[in-house]
């Protein structure tokens, strides 16, 4: 269970990986200590914290082509296409939601030919009823 200085302490993280333990500890008014004993907590198995990655700036990968795919499943199957879409080193994240989609995967290529071919092959997943995909054209910070 996190408590208020493990979501305060989380929401620093999210905002910057890269902050020295040091200075959390100062912003949080707490000591180095807990700081690395909250951050080793949530690393464990099971905890808040499963990874760190890199975000880049919009400019940086300008060639890329991502995009939203909206699917949705035949029957009950969306436990096999989420496990099918896990093959696929383009989808970066899935997402289950309610209304007319079953399921929203956020798909990441170098190229378009490499987006197209990912698409053919997402489309031929057993279960996948019918899909809408839409390329991002830019990304705005809020």
């Amino acid at each position: 269970m996190m408590d208020d200085l493990d979501r305060k302490l989380l929401a620093l993280l999210r905002a910057d990986s890269r902050a020295p333990v040091a200075a959390l500890a100062a912003r949080l008014k707490v000591s180095r200590g807990t700081v690395q004993n909250r951050i080793a907590k949530m690393l464990k198995p099971g905890g808040a914290i499963q990874g760190f990655t890199v975000r880049t700036a919009p400019d940086a990968e300008a060639n890329r082509v991502r995009a939203i795919m909206c699917v949705a499943i035949e029957g009950e199957r969306s436990g096999a296409v989420v496990k099918a879409l896990r093959g696929f080193p383009e989808v970066d994240k899935v997402h289950t939601t309610n209304g007319r989609w079953d399921l929203i995967a956020e798909l990441d290529t170098e190229t378009l030919a490499a987006f197209s071919r990912t698409l053919d092959q997402i489309r031929l997943i057993d279960g996948i009823a019918s899909t809408e995909t839409s390329i991002l054209l830019a990304t705005q910070k809020m």
